[in-house]
């Protein structure tokens, strides 16, 4: 029985890669971590990467520090409009008001930005969360700029220190919160940040791709 249910996991595994587009953001590796680019606000956020039987991971602690890791890429949102990623969070922003100045940390978000202006200040950005205190689906601009959207994909009320893998349709969302007809994307960073709140955050992300469905 056992050796037939590995027989169907690995045939629609093979189903989904023949049938989806796939394009992966990050490997997760030494190599790449030293070549990301680094956006610090206060601080900076400690990384590392690991491994366990998915593959690699990155892991991201903040203690009262904020910064970012990204890199420039042109993303086809035609071909691969949905965004993946699977993540997880060991220590939250328990208590915090998350759509506040105050208190607008996250201990896991991924950002997908688009340029729009000769300037980083004219960029549109939608910032996905793994929020602390909120449920699913909520989402508000951010309390520092109407050029971002905060969304919430996972939250630590269902899912404390517990893997988690979601899924969301990028170019839907851009013409929803910014009616803007998005063809490509120019950049993706990953933060874990508690600049605002000055607690702690642990936080993991693996897995991270578009997909055409």
């Amino acid at each position: 029985m056992l050796k037939i249910l590995r027989l169907v996991i690995l045939s629609l595994f093979f189903f989904y890669n023949a049938n989806s587009e796939v394009l992966k953001i990050f490997e997760f590796t030494e190599e790449e971590l030293k070549s990301l680019e680094v956006r610090k606000i206060k601080g900076e956020t400690l990384w590392s990467v690991g491994s366990n039987q998915n593959g690699n991971y990155l892991k991201a602690e903040a203690n009262a520090v904020a910064s970012g890791l990204g890199k420039e890429i042109n993303i086809d949102l035609n071909k691969t409009p949905f965004l993946n990623i699977t993540w997880k969070v060991e220590k939250d922003l328990n208590g915090i008001i998350e759509n506040s100045k105050k208190g607008h940390d996250y201990a896991a978000r991924v950002f997908v930005i688009k340029k729009t202006g000769a300037t980083a200040l004219s960029n549109r950005a939608l910032n996905y969360v793994f929020s602390s205190n909120n449920d699913i689906d909520q989402n508000w601009f951010s309390p520092y700029t109407k050029k971002s959207v905060d969304y919430i994909l996972s939250t630590t009320k269902q899912h404390l220190n517990e893997w988690v893998t979601v899924k969301v349709n990028i170019k839907e969302h851009f013409k929803k919160f910014h009616n803007l007809d998005v063809d490509n994307l120019d950049g993706i960073a990953l933060m874990t940040d508690t600049d605002n709140s000055e607690l702690l955050a642990i936080s993991y992300y693996q897995n991270i791709f578009f997909s055409s469905n």
